[in-house]
């Protein structure tokens, strides 16, 4: 029976509000770009109308890590890059995901230099890979549907019952360990 016949039948609907929140928090991920090198130009395609991520909730790219809750890092990433990522990503809130976007974000690709990270995976927990040089569209649509499924089957956190005190103290490990 489909909600629609539910709620004309019945007048309501009973659910749980985390049932609610999780669907919410699947069904509108928003991406925090981070187009590097030429990756940008097939996150740009992926945006666009023609593969119409609009129909997954993800339309709304927001240029602020406050309003994200899905990196998407997409390109080359050097050493001296790798702090802004890691600031970008330590600036979102929980929830959070990300999509390795490329082989050079997953592993270096092509480029094995002093400068290169080698995998965005050595400071940033990675949730979907994409590979790929370039990356097709398909694929990152692939991947944000992999992360939605993740983020469905995940437990939201409604109220954060930690202290102040144990807050700032995983903020210094997260310091300590960057």
């Amino acid at each position: 029976m489909a909600l629609g016949d539910d709620l004309a039948k019945q007048g309501f609907v009973t659910t749980t509000v985390d049932a609610v929140v999780q669907w919410a928090q699947k069904n509108a991920m928003w991406p925090m770009p981070l187009g590097i090198s030429c990756c940008g130009i097939e996150m740009m395609a992926f945006a666009g109308p023609r593969f119409d991520v609009s129909r997954f909730g993800s339309e709304v790219f927001r240029f602020s890590p406050r309003q994200c809750d899905l990196l998407i890092v997409a390109g080359t990433v050097t050493y001296k890059m790798s702090w802004v990522v890691r600031k970008i990503w330590d600036q979102m809130p929980e929830p959070k995901w990300c999509i390795s976007m490329g082989v050079c974000a997953s592993t270096g690709g092509m480029f094995r230099s002093y400068s290169v990270v080698q995998g965005i995976d050595l400071f940033i927990p990675v949730d979907a890979y994409v590979s790929g040089c370039p990356p097709r569209p398909e694929a990152v649509i692939k991947a944000l549907m992999a992360i939605q499924e993740k983020a469905g089957n995940t437990k939201p956190i409604l109220i954060d019952s930690r202290k102040p005190e144990d807050i700032k103290s995983d903020f210094g490990k997260i310091a300590a360990e960057g």
